[in-house]
Order: structure tokens, then sequence, then C-alpha cells
């Protein structure tokens, strides 16, 4: 039997070149504590990171977040809203990766490691600055900070806008 490379999740487009693989990573907060992941897989075996993967066809990057964090962390969450998007050439040595990341809401689930985390915790948040995390996961876990405190009173208490998405029927006007 012949072994073959992986295929890569990273489309080409019609001229050849490699386009952008869409990723969606969770910020998960408890108090002064993140959560994080120790990858199993390469890219980064063993680094911390934030929950995350590849958005699978025919799902939302607010899905793939949700559905990435309980499969690596066993956490069920739902989307507060949007930190922001990070697509720098370089961010991960596959190749170009596109991620949304989320800031997310615990709603149930027992934290656990599963898929491709051997190991889920909440990380201090002063331990988890002071380290290198996988791939670009500092910047983000930095960005994420800001918007927690600026939107933090208007947080307090708010519903999940994808959640309140598929209770209300669409209705055309």
């Amino acid at each position: 039997m012949v072994a073959t490379a992986p295929r890569s999740r990273h489309p080409v487009g019609p001229d050849g070149r490699l386009r952008h693989a869409l990723t969606a990573d969770g910020l998960l907060f408890d108090g002064d504590r993140v959560l994080l992941v120790q990858r199993r897989n390469p890219p980064h075996r063993g680094r911390l990171a934030l929950p995350g993967g590849f958005v699978d066809g025919g799902e939302s990057t607010e899905d793939a977040a949700v559905r990435e964090v309980r499969e690596e962390t066993g956490l069920a969450t739902e989307v507060v809203g949007l930190v922001g998007v990070y697509s720098e050439p370089g961010r991960d040595p596959r190749g170009p990766t596109c991620t949304a990341a989320y800031l997310l809401e615990r709603v149930g689930g027992r934290l656990r490691a599963g898929d491709d985390a051997s190991a889920a915790r909440f990380v201090p948040l002063r331990e988890a600055m002071r380290r290198r995390l996988a791939f670009d996961h500092d910047r983000i876990l930095a960005d994420a900070l800001l918007f927690r405190a600026a939107l933090a009173p208007a947080l307090r208490g708010a519903r999940s806008r994808v959640t309140d998405a598929r209770r209300t029927p669409r209705t055309r006007p």
C-alpha cells in the first residue's frame, strides 16, 4: 500500500494559486481565566491554543466555532459576538488561512479533552499572556480581552444572536 499525503483543506483557484481556507476559533472566559487546548497534532503539536478548526461545507463560522469548542473541550457554548477576522499571510504554516474568532458563553457540558486536543483547561490570563500560543492566538486573545472589556456592560445578560436567529422564524418583507 502506498502512503499518500493528506488532502489539503486549502482551495485552489482557477489560476492554480492557493486560496484561503476558512477556520473559526472560540474564546471562552471564566472570570480571569481563558479556555485553551493543548494541540495533539501538527502544526504546533503540544502548544496551547484557542479551541477551533476548519469550517465544514454548509456550516457558518459561528456554528463551526461552537462545534469545535464542543468537540475539543466537551463544553456547550453560544456566540456572544465576533472578536475579529484574522488572515495575515503565514499565520498558519499549512497555507493561507482566514479565521473568524468569536467570544462565547458557556451553556453546558463538562470539560474534557477531545478530538485533536490532548488537554483542555481554563488557564489564568496572566499565564496565557506569558506563553507563546499556537498560530496568532496571542493576538486574538489580546483583541478578545479588549473586546470583552469594552462591551462588558452591554454584554451582561445579552442573549446570543445566533441562538435568537434560530428561534425566530424568518419572514420575507
